[in-house]
């Protein structure tokens, strides 16, 4: 099947070892003083090792790859199966998340919950701030969140490759109030200009108090 996956570039690996530790399936080994995938199965695709690596030796990439086979990571942990996690669609109980990852950093460029859906691009901050939030922006639409000033990234290039992949009705930008959400903004318009798409934007900002601006 195809699917998120790590990938660890043996040359910037200076063998620390922080990212099998990180790595709470056991997926990741030490192997000749290097980190290496030695279970794909064991891989769940949503990166915890990934800020454990001083480097940047660890990226995502969606290629061919084994399940993600939770039944057998818990088998090698002696911890009975209890339900199920994992990168994918899936349906939330208490709200209105369909999917998982969330983080724009983490989240694949495609996927079968993009197509047919608005996106949602939201601040990180922005959920606390509105008690409504699941039910004013995220019903319906697929979610990403992000913040423009802790990540050292600009988002464009990974949005508008999601935009450009996927059959995405429209996009929804909600940020703070705050001046450096406005890289946030920024960085949707500019993707949705590289994609080439005629989607329409709406950009909702919102006040330290939840309400609409």
């Amino acid at each position: 099947m195809i699917r998120q996956i790590i990938h660890i570039d043996k040359e910037k690996c200076n063998g620390c070892g922080l990212c099998a530790k990180a790595c709470h399936e056991g997926a990741i080994e030490m192997v000749d003083g290097k980190a290496a995938l030695t279970r794909e199965d064991f891989c769940d695709g949503l990166g915890d090792c990934l800020p454990a690596c001083p480097t940047g030796a660890i990226t995502f990439e969606m290629r061919e790859a084994p399940a993600y086979d939770e039944e057998a990571v818990e088998k090698a942990k002696g911890i009975p199966m209890a339900g199920t996690r994992g990168s994918g669609a899936f349906t939330s109980k208490d709200g209105e998340l369909a999917q998982w990852p969330v983080q724009i950093r983490l989240i694949p460029t495609k996927a079968p919950y993009y197509d047919g859906k608005g996106l949602l691009v939201a601040a990180d901050c922005a959920a606390y701030a509105s008690e409504s939030f699941h039910k004013m922006f995220m019903k319906g639409r697929t979610t990403v969140i992000g913040c423009p000033k802790l990540d050292p990234v600009d988002y464009t290039e990974k949005l508008a490759a999601i935009i450009s992949s996927n059959e995405i009705t429209d996009v929804t930008v909600v940020r703070m109030e705050v001046p450096c959400c406005s890289g946030l903004t920024k960085a949707v318009e500019n993707a949705v200009n590289i994609s080439g798409k005629n989607i329409p934007v709406k950009k909702v900002t919102l006040s330290s108090r939840g309400g609409t601006l």
